[in-house]
């Protein structure tokens, strides 16, 4: 009872408008309103930044919905999000056609490993809308089939970590390799156009991170509705204690797939906003490092909470992006003595401390 309190406690509703009404609203108006040098003037530079930081957030959002309320722990939650960024990337490619250095129908890394014709899994990316599809498509299937092969065979805790982080590490290492036709270790990029708009016009980045902040606020109320529904009610049950809802006749393969999946899903959509803002997809998103990095955003944050899977991915980008211009050798030390302090002292995480100046 008490975690279904807090689930609706007007604090954590707050600060969700306070950050769609600033992400939504703020940063264009801050733009469009002020001139050049202005104190309050966004520079163009960060427009793209922050977005990418919404783009984190939206995959913290995954995370914390199968990590705090169905207490599956994932490592590999980096490949969905790759998976979602190589589909848009894929798609930006294709409308380059004839547009790039070596002004040809194929993409210019094909045409440098001497490819004659474009690859059948390329076909129809040069479609928006099924670019979009399968950005979450191609995840929500993947995720399907690891998830229903691992819960239906009982596999959880440590083990079920173990081989998702194995999962990501065998896909990056494939797509590494020039001969899987996604551009190997350069990966894509150089994009000029998204749906004939130019990707370096202001108003385009505007649009895409409007467009995000958007996507975001969605998510995030999908996502509330969910965990205080009867299915987020059986979901948190079966994280507390797996073998009593089996004994109340509830099935929980069923409930874990589905969360697994619509997670994958939230983080195809964050690759496919996060690729034209960023300019570049490439395999090292896949890395086993970024997967676990996403999992140390939603413990700082306060994982079982939502809005802490946000706060935590802003917070810990916000000073990633900081120690790695000003103190770059020092960020991983930073990382995982912040990871180990909020474990030992915050266990609840940053969200937790305004809780309990809430109930005091």
């Amino acid at each position: 009872m008490t975690r279904l309190r807090q689930m609706h406690s007007p604090l954590a509703w707050g600060m969700v408008f306070l950050v769609a009404a600033l992400g939504i609203v703020g940063v264009p108006l801050l733009n469009t309103m002020t001139e050049a040098g202005s104190t309050w003037h966004v520079p163009d530079y960060m427009v793209p930044l922050l977005g990418k930081f919404l783009c984190y957030a939206l995959v913290a959002l995954a995370m914390d919905l199968i990590w705090g309320y169905a207490g599956i722990l994932s490592l590999g939650h980096g490949v969905f999000f790759a998976l979602g960024g190589y589909a848009m990337g894929m798609y930006l490619m294709r409308s380059m056609a004839g547009l790039g250095v070596y002004r040809s129908e194929l993409p210019d890394f094909m045409v440098f490993l001497d490819w004659k014709e474009l690859p059948w899994f390329w076909y129809g990316f040069d479609n928006f809308g099924f670019a979009m599809f399968m950005a979450l498509a191609v995840p929500a299937v993947l995720a399907y089939i690891f998830g229903f092969l691992a819960f239906r065979s009982r596999i959880k805790g440590v083990y079920f970590s173990i081989i998702t982080q194995a999962m990501t590490f065998a896909l990056m290492l494939l797509f590494f390799r020039n001969e899987t036709g996604f551009g190997g270790n350069n990966g894509l990029t150089d994009f000029k156009f998204l749906l004939g708009y130019n990707l370096q016009e202001h108003d385009t980045r505007l649009a895409l991170y409007v467009i995000t902040a958007s996507v975001l606020f969605i998510s995030y109320l999908v996502c509330r509705w969910l965990v205080t529904s009867k299915f987020g009610r059986v979901l948190m049950a079966i994280r507390d204690a797996e073998s009593r809802v089996m004994f109340c006749g509830y099935n929980p393969l069923q409930y874990k797939l589905f969360a697994w999946t619509f997670s994958a899903i939230l983080c195809g959509l964050a690759g496919a906003l996060y690729v034209p803002q960023v300019g570049i997809i490439n395999p090292s998103e896949m890395m086993p490092a970024n997967s676990i990095e996403m999992a140390i955003w939603v413990a700082v944050g306060g994982r079982g909470t939502l809005i802490g899977g946000l706060v935590g991915s802003g917070v810990v980008n916000g000073m990633k992006s900081w120690f790695t211009v000003s103190y770059p050798d020092l960020w991983l030390y930073f990382l995982g003595g912040l990871f180990i302090f909020v474990t030992l002292f915050l266990p609840r995480g940053l969200v937790g401390l305004f809780k309990r100046k809430d109930s005091a």
